[in-house]
């Protein structure tokens, strides 16, 4: 990073998957060209 802070890929990525209710269309469709593969969402049954 510019500021000379170290983020671990592994990190980043959880931090992604785990917001990705909050990314816009275009960082989702970035995301997926890369390869990203999101898990499939949990169901939730009563």
């Amino acid at each position: 990073m510019p500021d000379g802070t170290e983020v671990k890929l592994g990190v980043w990525l959880s931090n992604v998957k785990s917001r990705r209710a909050k990314l816009g269309a275009d960082q989702l469709e970035r995301l997926a060209g890369l390869g990203l593969e999101w898990a499939a969402q949990a169901s939730v049954t009563e």
